[in-house]
């Protein structure tokens, strides 16, 4: 039986090459930390800065240097909640929008190309699998849930 670690390690460092070579979009020079804020704030509405720091599992104040940089890039809008003036819901600007949507494009054309070199039972075989081992990892009480 091969070692489950060592699969897991080499596939994390393969992942981590891809990362390194994240992402330009615009001539903007975007770091992964910036992408994965990026990403989550796309896919919910309004979040707060607590939940997708929480959501990163990032410290809330290295999370706030992060969005303000993005702040200042013109990507990121942080503005207080209505109800609580206290905490900060977080939107994408029109060129937020145009990053994000550019970001995910060149990762679909890269998972494309990695997926290219297997057949499609083997890709969703792949797929399937990846989706069962996060299930597994968000119920077991030694991992951290997304």
């Amino acid at each position: 039986m091969e070692n489950t670690r060592e699969l897991l390690q080499t596939m994390t460092r393969h992942f981590g090459s891809l990362n390194k070579n994240c992402c330009k979009a615009g001539g903007t020079e975007i770091s992964l930390v910036q992408s994965h804020i990026l990403y989550e704030v796309n896919r919910r509405h309004k979040p707060s800065m607590q939940e997708i720091a929480d959501a990163l599992d990032t410290d809330i104040t290295t999370f706030s240097r992060q969005v303000q940089s993005l702040v200042k890039m013109n990507l990121l809008k942080k503005n207080p909640d209505v109800a609580d003036r206290r905490v900060y819901n977080l939107s994408l600007t029109a060129e937020g929008n145009s990053v994000a949507a550019s970001i995910d494009a060149q990762m679909a054309r890269t998972f494309e190309e990695i997926f290219s070199h297997l057949t499609e039972f083997e890709k969703e075989t792949i797929l399937r699998s990846i989706r069962l081992l996060n299930e597994a990892m968000g119920k077991s009480s030694l991992c951290c849930s997304p």
